[in-house]
Formats: C-alpha cells, sequence, structure tokens
C-alpha cells in the first residue's frame, strides 16, 4: 500500500533541501543531550563505570576469593564449580521457560482507525547518522513508503558535526514537509544516545520512534504501534518492533540473522507474556513522549542505551509491548565488523547491569523479585555466557585431541544440554526452514566461542574508553 500523501514528497522543496529543514545548531540543548540523565538521576547514568561501594565491594571480593583458595584449594574450587553449575544449570532452564512462553500466540490489537486523517496523533521518527551516506537514498525510500499522514510525521535526522558527505546526500532526498536536518553541536560524549536526546528535545510527536540508517520498517509499522497504545493499559510506555536481517550474506550475517529470529521471535515475546523486565533492541523503539522524557530520555554514556532504557521502564514500574510488522536491518557480514559491534554491544550490557547493580535491594523493590532475578537470568547470562563459551569451547576441543583430557560428569551433561537447547531453539525459531537453517544450528557451536573475543576487547574497552562508540559501517539492501 503506497504512503499517505505520497504526492506532497513530490513537491516538498524546503529551504534546506528537498523537503528539509535545517535548524542552527543550539549548544544548550546539546550540554542537556549529554548531562541532563546524569545530573537528574546520577545513580542512574553510566557516566562513572564503578561506585565508590562497588570499588570496595569488588576489592573486598577478590581479596575473599584468594585467601580462600590459598587456604583451601580444593575445597574452593570444588564450591566454586558447584556453583558454577548451578548457575548455568538455571540460566539454561530459565531460557527454555521464555522461549516456552514465546511459542504461544500473543493477542493482536485491532487496527484504530481515526474518522478523519488529521485526528493521526503526531508522530517524531528520530534517525541518528554517522557516516552515512550511502544508505540515504535507501532511507528516504523507507521513510517515504511508510502508511502515515504525511502531515503528521515529525522527521528529525541527526548528524555529527563536520559529517558533511551524510548532510549533502541527505539533501539530496525527498523528505516530508517540515523534516528537519539537525546537527548535533562538538561535544561528548559523542554517542548515539546524546543525539537522540538532542532530537527529542524538539520532537513535536505524542509519540516517538527510533530508527537507524539502514532500517527498512514494514509500512505499517507506526499505525500498529499506535494502535497498540490507544488499546493497551496506561502504564504500556513503549512497544517493539522485531528486527529481521538478511541472511543469506554469508555465515556471519546468518547466524546474526537467526540471533535475532530467536531473540525478537521467542524470548522478548515470551518476556513480555510474562510480564518481565525487557532489554529494547537499538532501533524500532516506539515510546509515548511523555512517558520517555519523566524517564530522563536515554543515557548519553551507556553505548547500549536501549538496553538501559527498557530496565529503567521497568524500574519506574512502565512496562514494554511488542507488535508484529518487522523492520529489516542489515547484518554485519564480516567477522572483524562483527567482534567490532559486539564488543560494544557487550561493553554496554556490563554498563548496563553495573548500574543496576549499584543499588540491588532498590533495584528490586522497583522491579520486583522476579524481574530483579529475570535481569540477573538474562543480562547476566548474557555476559557470563561471553565470558566462558570460549574456555568451555576450548576445553571440549581439548578433550577430543588429547587423550586423558576429562570433564566432570555434571559439566559435561550440562553442555551437552546447552547445545542441543541451542540448536533446537534455532530450529523452531521463525523464519525459513530449510537447508540453511540446519546449517547454521548445528554450527552455533563454533559461533558462541567469537562471543568471548568480543568480551576481551569489550572489558578492554570499557578499562579504557568506556563511552567511545565503535561504529558499525552499514550496507545497503
Amino acid at each position: 500500500m503506497a504512503a499517505d500523501g505520497e504526492g506532497f514528497f513530490e513537491r516538498a522543496d524546503g529551504p534546506g533541501g528537498r523537503g528539509l529543514v535545517e535548524p542552527p545548531p543550539d549548544r544548550r540543548a546539546a550540554h542537556a543531550a549529554a548531562f541532563g540523565l546524569l545530573l537528574r538521576q546520577p545513580g542512574n547514568s553510566a557516566a562513572r563505570t564503578l561506585s565508590a561501594g562497588q570499588r570496595r565491594l569488588g576489592a573486598r571480593g577478590f581479596a575473599l576469593i584468594g585467601a580462600a583458595v590459598i587456604a583451601a584449594p580444593e575445597a574452593g574450587l570444588g564450591l566454586a564449580g558447584l556453583a558454577g553449575l548451578v548457575v548455568f544449570a538455571a540460566i539454561l532452564v530459565f531460557r527454555i521457560w521464555l522461549y516456552a512462553a514465546g511459542l504461544q500466540p500473543g493477542r493482536r490489537a485491532a487496527c484504530w482507525q481515526p474518522e478523519a486523517e488529521d485526528a493521526w496523533p503526531v508522530y517524531t521518527l528520530l534517525i541518528a547518522l554517522k557516516d552515512e551516506a550511502e544508505t540515504a537514498p535507501q532511507l528516504a525510500a523507507a521513510i517515504r513508503a511508510l502508511d502515515y499522514p504525511v502531515a503528521r510525521l515529525d522527521v528529525k535526522l541527526l548528524i555529527e558535526t563536520g559529517d558533511e558527505a551524510t548532510a549533502l546526500a541527505l539533501r539530496r532526498e525527498r523528505w516530508p514537509p517540515g523534516a528537519e536536518l539537525m546537527v548535533v553541536p562538538p561535544g561528548l560524549p559523542r554517542t548515539k544516545p546524546r543525539a537522540l536526546n538532542y532530537g527529542l528535545a524538539r520532537a513535536r510527536g505524542e509519540f516517538v520512534v527510533v530508527y537507524d540508517a539502514e532500517d527498512r520498517p514494514h509500512p505499517d509499522q507506526l499505525k500498529a504501534a499506535v494502535s497498540a497504545f490507544r488499546q493497551g493499559p496506561a502504564g504500556l510506555a513503549c512497544v517493539q518492533a522485531p528486527l529481521a536481517g538478511q541472511g543469506a550474506r554469508g555465515w556471519i550475517a546468518g547466524q546474526w540473522a537467526l540471533e535475532y529470529a530467536v531473540q525478537f521471535g521467542r524470548v522478548l515475546p515470551g518476556q513480555v507474556r510474562l510480564g518481565l523486565p525487557v532489554m529494547l533492541g537499538g532501533t524500532s523503539n516506539h515510546f509515548r513522549r511523555d512517558a520517555l522524557l519523566a524517564a530522563g530520555g536515554w543515557d548519553a554514556w551507556n553505548v547500549t542505551e536501549d538496553a538501559d532504557l527498557g530496565l529503567r521502564l521497568a524500574r519506574s514500574g512502565l512496562r514494554v509491548g511488542l507488535i508484529a510488522p518487522p523492520t529489516q536491518e542489515a547484518p554485519p557480514e564480516d567477522l572483524l565488523v562483527w567482534i567490532n559491534q559486539r564488543s560494544r554491544w557487550l561493553k554496554g550490557f556490563l554498563q548496563t547491569w553495573l548500574v543496576v547493580m549499584r543499588r540491588p535491594g532498590a533495584a528490586a523493590r522497583e522491579m520486583g523479585l522476579a524481574g530483579f532475578v529475570s535481569v540477573q537470568l538474562t543480562l547476566g547470562a548474557a555476559i557470563l555466557s561471553a565470558l566462558v563459551h570460549g574456555p568451555w569451547a576450548m576445553w571440549l576441543a581439548l578433550m577430543a585431541i588429547v587423550p586423558g583430557t576429562t570433564m566432570a560428569t555434571a559439566f559435561a551433561a550440562l553442555a551437552a544440554a546447552s547445545y542441543a537447547a541451542g540448536i533446537a531453539m534455532a530450529l523452531l525459531a521463525p523464519g525459513p526452514k530449510g537447508w540453511r537453517r540446519w546449517m547454521l544450528a548445528a554450527s552455533l557451536p563454533l559461533y558462541w566461542p567469537l562471543q568471548s573475543i568480543a568480551m576481551a576487547r569489550a572489558l578492554y574497552g570499557l578499562a579504557k574508553c568506556p563511552h567511545f562508540w565503535a561504529k558499525t559501517p552499514h550496507r545497503i539492501a
């Protein structure tokens, strides 16, 4: 179906380009974008990696572990092994439970249809771009394809100072009347969430959605989100659209797309159905603007601002829902690009977990004990799994090639159960089934250890440059 008001795009030719308005940079707004959450809610910002209390607790914990290993090495190692076995078994059981909950068909909201086109709410689209000249034509075409009244769209294209190539490419495309090309003034941190906060300050919409430069959202996505908000509970602050990738562009791209199929097709629906906290995906999050502002917007200092914001919404007693129309993304195709992207994700996961664990008692009260445990078994599990997948795979390989190398029976059974469950979940995830799906699922034991390489880089980055945003290059579809 063609976008409502498509003809307006043909005639748009504003002063800043074909339909673009270019407001002057606002340094005061840029300062607020960077420091707003830190000043209002310092305990919820990742501007500091570790609090003083966490440093003291960490030092005492390492000292205690060291003393226990020296005093009773066999007992200490045995206790550590038992604890690890219990933790990983709990993670596996919980993931299977979430997956099973996600298999149940969800209730879809009926399409909300106002009597007049101008009764649709104004919808703000925040799109942060950096070095994205190549994707500009595809992005403009995706926005034009949205089935939403063009006069009710409030598009904010957010670029960094000095990115003239992207600015020029955007000016060449056709945009809805009143779309703004906003240049974020120089300053630190130079991150996507800082740019999003800068755009949010000028947002006019009742609802706000975040898109990335390479995204191709389903044309019905905005109307589906409005319908979900209009018919959902008052505490519904955000709805997440599922993300899907083109998995045919190589093994890395295929594994990335399969991960997304499991996460957005099974795990997130399970969390939503069970009323548990949801770590949002980095794009296609649709918000009530008033709820987003009340939560403090994005943390400019967290490099996975989406995961952090999802947990902050849960701590505020607000809920996240899902809508059906997906967004197509471009997956990384090269191993080095994948490691670059995954290390940023893991660094952000560490930042987010450390923020939650500054006051674990308060976090458990705010999101409920079940929600707090869920965070440990999802966010904490993602961190822990990335730490151990590589060493675990190396030990299993050593067992296969070195005679006499063994593993405790319980750990061997847990490893077999984990691989079997992961392969089964991949095979049952939404999406095309066929020989390629079987090949990708069977080779998961080769993919998971790559997480440990990314984690090593993430730990180094957290220590040396915690707020550096590693940009992922995007290719057009």
